[in-house]
């Protein structure tokens, strides 16, 4: 049997129309200097990604919570998710990742059979304090390209990015 005939005039197919993409950005949004947002944003991320190598193969939130696991442990995972702001189905698997490497271990909680505290072994130490070095390193060569009078300014902003991280900052 034949196939009925398409409308003449029409082809069968749509050619897809070439779109030109303007692949060049500026680096700062149209808004100028008062862009904190974005140019915070922007500036963060890039950071991160110059540091990312330095963090023993783990992902930043896999490092994260072990730093947290090796400082604050023996925890739960409900409070491992609180202090790392994240989903607890998060931290069930980062768990899991960093138990399936050996950095951390889970012990039964003896007041709830249903629940298990995590902390940290020797392996898990032993990593964090080699990416804590090696960020450490990695962020020394960017301030090494700075002035004296950007590391000061970075400086006097550390109390306010600290704040905005959630992170507690050292006793004077």
């Amino acid at each position: 049997m034949r196939r009925p005939s398409q409308p003449r005039g029409r082809p069968r197919w749509k050619a897809r129309k070439s779109v030109q993409v303007e692949r060049e950005r500026p680096e700062r949004p149209a808004t100028g200097d008062d862009d904190v947002p974005g140019r915070l944003a922007l500036a963060v991320g890039r950071l991160n990604r110059r540091i990312r190598s330095a963090t023993g193969g783990l992902s930043h939130g896999q490092l994260s919570a072990l730093s947290t696991i090796v400082r604050n442990g023996p925890l739960r995972p409900s409070e491992i998710a609180a202090i790392e702001v994240v989903a607890a189905p998060t931290i069930t698997r980062v768990v899991s990742d960093l138990e399936a490497r050996g950095l951390v271990e889970r012990t039964p909680d003896p007041d709830d059979g249903r629940s298990f505290f995590v902390s940290g072994t020797q392996a898990g130490v032993d990593l964090l304090l080699a990416a804590r070095s090696d960020r450490a390193r990695a962020v020394a060569a960017i301030l090494a390209e700075l002035t004296p009078e950007e590391v000061d300014a970075l400086r006097r902003a550390l109390p306010a990015l600290e704040q905005a991280a959630h992170i507690a900052r050292p006793a004077p």
